[in-house]
This record gives C-alpha cells, sequence and structure tokens, in this order.
C-alpha cells in the first residue's frame, strides 16, 4: 500500500512539474505569435487558443499540488484523476493549436 501510495505522490508530482513548464511554454508561444501577427506574416487565433490551453495548464497544476496535499487516500485518487485528464485534455487541445500554426503559417496572407 504504501509504494502504491508513493508511486501515486510521484505521478502528480510529474504533473505538476510539466503542467507548469507548460503554462510558461505556452506564454511564450503567445508571445512569438503577437510578432509574426505584428510583422504581417499571418493572422491567427492560436494566440487566443493558447491562452485558454495555458489556463487548462494551469488548472491542472493546481489540481496536481492539491493531490499532493491531500491527506485522505480515497480523495487524493479524486483530485489526481482530475488533474490527469485536465492535463490531456491541455495537451490535446496544444496539438490542435500546432496545427492551427502550421495552417496559418502555410497560407500566404494578402492585406
Amino acid at each position: 500500500m504504501q509504494d502504491k501510495a508513493k508511486l501515486e505522490e510521484d505521478i502528480c508530482i510529474h504533473i505538476f512539474t510539466v503542467s507548469s513548464a507548460m503554462v510558461g511554454v505556452c506564454l511564450t508561444v503567445i508571445g512569438l505569435i503577437r510578432v509574426v501577427i505584428t510583422l504581417g506574416k499571418a493572422n491567427t487565433v492560436a494566440d487566443d487558443l493558447l491562452a485558454v490551453d495555458a489556463l487548462l495548464f494551469l488548472a491542472s497544476c493546481l489540481l496536481s499540488y492539491a493531490a499532493m496535499r491531500s491527506r485522505g487516500l480515497r480523495r487524493m485518487h479524486r483530485i489526481e484523476r482530475a488533474a490527469d485528464g485536465t492535463f490531456i485534455a491541455a495537451m490535446i487541445v496544444m496539438t490542435a493549436i500546432c496545427g492551427v500554426i502550421t495552417y496559418a503559417m502555410a497560407i500566404p496572407t494578402h492585406g
């Protein structure tokens, strides 16, 4: 039982660290997209979508932190599942955003 609890805590730690790093990645890419849009190379909704995605990663990060701080094993499991699901959803959204960015950069814009 102790080994399983340790493994679950390790999963929470991984979700926490990767989610917080992904918030930074989203914010960096938003800045890069704004530079591209300012230069007139492309216009896309990807920066808006990335802002939403950053919030999803932040929610995942906060949920995993809450799971690590949880005292009850059953409660920790519920919060951990929510953190995991939110993290997976955010990764799927990020993959879709990559497609939007690729499409936007491939299509030439005519002012």
